[in-house]
Formats: C-alpha cells, structure tokens, sequence
C-alpha cells in the first residue's frame, strides 16, 4: 500500500466525514472529501436497503471524481418501531437534514405513546460502508452497535441519534462518549475497520 493512494470520503455530511477523518487518521492514504475535490452532488438514496444506497453513493462519486471512493449508509434500527427508521433515519419524518434534536424528540414521542418498557426499547445502530472506483465496486462491509433508547436526550458529543442511544456496556449515552471511545465501539468505527484489510488491497495493487 503506498503513501500516494488516494481515497474520496463520500459523504456531504460534516459530522461524519470529521468521524471517517478521525478513524482512518493513521492509514497511509491521502483523504479527501467532495469539497476538497471541488464536487457539489447529492446522490438521491433510492435504494431499499443501506447496502444499496451505500453502493450507490459510492458509484456516483466515483463516476464523478475518478477516485477510489469510500460511501456508506447508516441509520438507526428501534424494535419496536418495526425497524423505524432504518434506511430514513436522516430524513424521519420529513425532518430537515440538520434537525437532529427533531428526529430524537419523534423517536422518543413515538415510543412514550405506546408505552415502550425498558426492556423493549432495544435498537442498533448500522452501517454499511461501499468502496468503488470508476471502473467497479469493489464490496462492501458493515458494522453495528446495540443498545437502548434512552428515556430522554443526555450529553454534547456525536450528532444524530446519539444523544438518545444507551451503551449497556459503557453505561453512557453515546453522545457522553469521548471521540476515541465513541470509534472503538461505533457501527462506523467497526465498520470502517472491516474495510481496511480491503482498502489495503486495493492500494495495493494501483
């Protein structure tokens, strides 16, 4: 793998390209996001499941920047949703792509509704990275955590979901947790470390 490999981080998302530029920080590879390359497209996500969109998003930009490209889809699944809100998790209720607060305070409402128990209110988070370049897609791997939905919002880190997402075994809030132990037990942080022994590959052989 050398040093001059170049890898697009496909995501028009702050939050997750400052967590994808933190857990790949100590591979040899030049990172490089859609801004950076001068890109301005947002792939549609039609896909039906997180491996379709991630697939997807991986193709577009790799068709639009020549590069070998990494792309995910991830989401939030609450069993007693019925797996709500899945594939729609950035985008719940027809919430703005920022509004974060927002989805958290639907899930929360929808679950006080129906008077989910403690024990009930089990869910995971999942993620499906993608990695392409113009000429393929090379695979794909995931990731996920399992916890709980909390009974209100608690802590300042992460974005998304995390303020309401209960670690059993760190006994935190996901949003409570450093960056670093965020990583280490993250659907993208497992998911991301999945992909390197492909990515390794890949460069490899450029």
């Amino acid at each position: 793998m050398t040093a001059m490999c170049k890898l697009l981080l496909a995501t028009n998302n702050p939050h997750k390209l400052a967590e994808y530029r933190e857990i790949l920080a100590g591979l040899p590879m030049q990172l490089t996001s859609p801004r950076d390359e001068g890109l301005e497209i947002d792939p549609e996500e039609t896909g039906r499941s997180f491996e379709e969109n991630a697939v997807l998003k991986a193709t577009a930009f790799a068709q639009a920047s020549g590069l070998l490209t990494l792309a995910d889809d991830s989401g939030l699944e609450i069993d007693a949703l019925g797996g709500e809100p899945g594939i729609y998790s950035a985008r719940y209720h027809n919430t703005a792509k920022d509004d974060h607060a927002g989805r958290c305070r639907v899930v929360l409402n929808k679950l006080a509704a129906q008077q989910t128990p403690w024990a009930k209110r089990t869910a995971r988070f999942k993620c499906v990275i993608a990695l392409a370049n113009r000429e393929k897609v090379f695979g794909t791997v995931s990731g996920a955590v399992e916890g709980l939905i909390a009974l209100e919002p608690k802590g300042s880190g992460g974005f998304g979901y995390d303020p309401i997402f209960f670690v059993p075994e760190l006994n935190k809030h996901m949003a409570e947790l450093s960056a670093e132990a965020k990583h280490n037990i993250s659907h993208r942080g497992r998911a991301a470390r999945a992909a390197l022994p492909l990515l390794k590959k890949i460069c490899a052989a450029d």
